[in-house]
This record gives C-alpha cells, sequence and structure tokens, in this order.
C-alpha cells in the first residue's frame, strides 16, 4: 500500500462511528481517538501512533482477559508447542463491541481496501519480570501460510494496552531497523540504545507501533525482525493485530484458540 493512502487513512482515524453496543458493553461508543502518527522508517514501512487504543478501551481488555492468560506457544512442525524464545502469556479475546471498534480502526488506517475477514482473532499478549519474546518475524514460512488462512501476514499492529508505574525494560526491539537520530524521539525511542542495535521502542501504554511485514513482491521481509525484549520488573500487556493478504476462513476466525505462531 502507498505511505499517502496510509497516511491519508490515518487522519480518517479521527472521527465518531456512532453506538455499537452488545451484551456485555452496553454502554460503549465507538469513538475512534484522534491519533498521533508519526513514519519511523520507510523502508520497511514502519509507523508510530500515539494515542491509538483509548482509557475506557484499555481497561476493558485487561479486565475481560485477566482469567484466560496462558502460557504463549510458538508454531513448529509439530504443530504450535511452548519455547524457551516466547516466555509470555497470551490470550484471544471476545469479538464484542470494544473489539470491533478497535479492529474497525486498524481497518481504516491500512485504507478502503481493507476487510474484516482479512484480521486474525485480536491476540493479547503479558510480559512480567524476566519475560519475553526473542528474535522473531511476524511473517510466516509457507506451509503456515496458506490459502485456508488469508496467505501471509500482510502488516502487524502492536499497542499497548497497559504498562503498570513500575515497568522496566520490555522494549520493543527492531535490530535490523535504521534508528532516526533527532532528539524528539527519545520519548518514544530507547536512545540510549547504540544504533548498531537498531531502534527499541519505549512501552508506553495507549500507544501502538505498525509495520508492513512483506516486500512489494509479497514475501517476507527480515528487516522486519523483532523481539519483546525482557521485562525487568513491572508488568506489560500488549495487543496484536495481525491481516492476513486475503479472507481468513470463518473456521479460523472463529476458532476458540487464536492462531498464536
Amino acid at each position: 500500500m502507498g505511505l499517502f493512502r496510509l497516511l491519508v487513512a490515518a487522519v480518517l482515524v479521527a472521527g465518531v462511528e456512532g453506538t455499537t453496543t452488545d451484551d456485555a458493553t452496553d454502554d460503549f461508543q465507538c469513538i475512534h481517538p484522534p491519533t498521533q502518527v508519526h513514519k519511523v522508517s520507510s523502508s520497511p514501512l514502519v509507523i508510530y501512533l500515539q494515542n491509538f487504543i483509548t482509557p475506557q478501551e484499555r481497561a476493558h481488555l485487561k479486565q475481560v482477559s485477566e482469567p484466560s492468560f496462558r502460557r504463549s506457544v510458538v508454531a513448529s512442525h509439530d504443530g504450535a508447542q511452548r519455547s524457551d524464545i516466547r516466555t509470555s502469556q497470551s490470550t484471544d479475546v471476545h469479538r464484542d463491541a470494544v473489539v470491533r471498534c478497535i479492529e474497525q480502526r486498524s481497518l481504516r488506517f491500512q485504507g478502503f481496501d481493507s476487510r474484516e475477514d482479512q484480521l486474525e482473532p485480536l491476540q493479547l499478549v503479558k510480559y512480567g519480570p524476566g519475560e519475553h519474546y526473542d528474535f522473531h518475524t511476524d511473517w510466516l514460512e509457507p506451509q503456515y501460510s496458506t490459502s485456508f488462512n488469508g496467505g501471509n501476514r500482510m502488516t502487524s499492529f502492536f499497542a499497548y494496552v497497559h504498562v503498570s508505574n513500575d515497568t522496566t525494560g520490555g522494549g520493543t526491539n527492531f535490530p535490523l531497523v535504521i534508528s532516526p537520530r533527532d532528539e524528539r524521539w527519545c520519548g518514544i525511542l530507547e536512545c540510549d540504545e547504540p544504533y548498531a542495535s537498531g531502534l527499541t521502542f519505549r512501552p508506553v501504554e495507549g500507544n501502538a507501533i505498525f509495520w508492513e511485514n512483506l516486500t512489494p513482491a509479497g514475501v517476507g521481509d527480515p528487516r522486519t525482525e523483532h523481539a519483546g525484549l525482557p521485562v525487568t520488573a513491572g508488568v506489560k500487556i500488549g495487543m496484536n493485530i495481525w491481516t492476513r493478504q486475503a479472507p481468513v476462513s470463518e473456521e479460523v476466525r472463529r476458532q476458540d484458540l487464536p492462531l498464536d505462531f
């Protein structure tokens, strides 16, 4: 997708969609916040979004997900497995009015061609002291990117749903993305990191990172390798929003377990 179209779509995020209700959130109104958009890198495309998840949405997600977190898994030839490279906890979330509002926001940001059925079930991940996710990419090897599940992961959002006041560590590192130099980035990035380490986003509640996983040829871009660095104190809860190249089958979208790769 073109950067101009993407940024134009981002401007449209700041609007009121009206009231969406269900039994669990009958007083919730889907209002998209005035998100600030900062382009961090053009190639690969990485964009930072300030004020992407509202306080009401964050409180709701934290409340409904708390009982259901379980040890995260990664994909392997033997199916989804626990691994020392990913020691966080994760859960999917019911598509109530809050989740649908966030889904809608993520699609509008990506442009009018993005469709709801291209989204994987939203996933929350929780990191406590010592927990991390070692270097990996969100794009998948061919055996995991079939037409049944919508092809490969075209784009990713990682949003910070909760960051406790005592949290240290827990940044999101992209070792192969060149870090911008202007000192104004230091509220977003870890400016004390050596430039050889790429860039590390600070965990800031309510904000999000967006990036494109695939090259223009439609293959995985190795420069999007990233890691959830270890939390050294406190708790961080993040949210993954993954958009596939094509519609995801209803069987996958409705399954109880998330696509936790």
